[in-house]
This record gives structure tokens, C-alpha cells and sequence, in this order.
């Protein structure tokens, strides 16, 4: 049985193929019994466009539960977190013996850039590889 990752949220918009919903996206560190002195934690209400399932009818605020599988936010964080660090780090690290290192760390952070820029003319696609259910 595949595991996966279940928000709760609301209905905020409803279209023909799709819809709005709002969810409280919590840190992965907040249940952690130190978070108040670390400052790492956050929450903060995201929206995300879900497909709509032809077999059920929803109204605005209604509470929902979405979920994706654990492989699915596993690779969105890979894309997300994993890639651009390892982009930004290996740069700097091998084109500071090149030339100066404040000229690595912009080649770095400009690589990081045109990174996100591929991304988000990709972007459809992705959308396609990461889909929410309505549960």
C-alpha cells in the first residue's frame, strides 16, 4: 500500500474542471517541542488548484481533505530544495578556484536563476507529474 500526504482544507473557488482550495501549510518541524525558540517554523495558508471530480458537487467552504502520495512529495521537494542547493553549492564551490569567489557566488546564484526560470516555463508539465485528490 503506497503512503500518503493528507492536508486539510476549504473550497475557496469552483470552476468547470477544477478546484480553489485553501490549506494551512505547516513546516514538517511543527509539531517539534522547540520550534518557539527555533524560528524555523511557519504556517501559512497556501492555495492550490485541484482537478475536480466529476462524481461529487462541492460549494465554497466546504471543508475537503486533499492528498498526493509520499513519492510525488518526495520528488516535488527534490525539484524544489534538493536540485538548487546542489546547484548553487557544486558551482561555487568549483568555479571559486577558477576565478574570484564573489564572481562564483553570482554565477551561483544567476544559475540558480535560470534554473527557476526553466522551471516555471515547464511549469504546466509539472503540474500534469503532481496532482492533488479530493478525499
Amino acid at each position: 500500500m503506497e503512503e500518503h500526504v493528507s492536508h486539510p482544507g476549504v473550497v475557496v473557488g469552483i470552476s468547470e474542471q477544477d478546484l480553489d482550495i485553501e490549506i494551512l501549510s505547516a513546516s514538517s518541524c511543527g509539531s517539534c517541542n522547540i520550534k518557539s525558540a527555533c524560528g524555523m517554523s511557519e504556517m501559512r495558508e497556501k492555495r492550490i488548484t485541484v482537478p475536480k471530480p466529476q462524481d461529487k458537487e462541492f460549494i465554497v467552504g466546504q471543508p475537503v481533505s486533499i492528498v498526493m502520495s509520499a513519492k510525488q512529495g518526495n520528488k516535488a521537494a527534490l525539484i524544489a530544495y534538493f536540485i538548487p542547493t546542489l546547484i548553487i553549492i557544486v558551482l561555487t564551490v568549483v568555479l571559486s578556484n577558477l576565478i574570484k569567489e564573489w564572481l562564483a557566488a553570482l554565477a551561483g546564484i544567476g544559475a540558480l536563476a535560470v534554473y527557476y526560470v526553466i522551471l516555471y516555463f515547464f511549469r504546466d508539465k509539472l503540474r500534469d507529474k503532481f496532482t492533488y485528490e479530493i478525499k
